[in-house]
């Protein structure tokens, strides 16, 4: 039987792992840069990542509690430690049912006040619209008039003479266009 032994000489161990010497971390700096360096060796490994921490529950109250005499007179000199760690629970389990009640009310608070934000939004958004639609539904009535007028100008040039025609285009050639009019964009 062979027995494998290191450098060092230790049998029983692998020869392919040498033995890391021992760090002491003095600071949380100095332990954290170790925990990298440690994770950093084997990048392929994964990383452990602890599960998030349960919320605390109290315990809940007991049923039943015998012999508690509290604090008054008459009382062992044992059975106020019972009474005050009894107490002590309770008051806590007071609170936490306090706060949880409190973020309860916050987070519907909360709901309420998003759906509101939403719905005003929304009617924003409704008005916006209509008031859009209501400008495009001008322009085109404003289009089809204009058509209209053109139609109607060219339906009665098309019946009036052509002695009228040539005057127009003697005036129109006279007076000059203007390149702009003030006060129109």
């Amino acid at each position: 039987m062979e027995v494998i032994k290191e450098k060092d000489g230790r049998p029983g161990k692998p020869p392919g792992k040498e033995s890391q010497p021992l760090i002491i971390a003095k600071t949380p700096a100095e332990e954290q840069r170790l925990k990298l360096e440690r994770l950093m060796r084997n990048p392929d490994k994964p990383a452990p990542i602890p599960d998030r921490p349960k919320e605390w529950n109290p315990r809940a109250p007991p049923e039943f509690v015998r012999d508690v005499m509290g604090s008054s007179a008459g009382a062992g000199s044992g059975e106020f430690h019972v009474y005050r760690h009894l107490r002590r629970r309770e008051y806590q389990r007071q609170d936490f049912l306090d706060k949880m009640t409190e973020k309860q009310k916050m987070e519907l608070d909360y709901v309420d006040k998003v759906s509101d934000n939403q719905q005003a939004a929304d009617e924003r958004t409704a008005k916006r619209r209509k008031k859009r639609e209501k400008l495009k539904q001008k322009k085109l009535m404003a289009k089809k008039a204009k058509q209209d007028a053109n139609k109607g100008e060219d339906s009665e040039k098309s019946s009036s003479s052509s002695e009228e025609d040539d005057q127009e285009r003697e005036a129109e050639d006279d007076a000059e266009a203007p390149s702009f009019v003030m006060g129109k964009r």
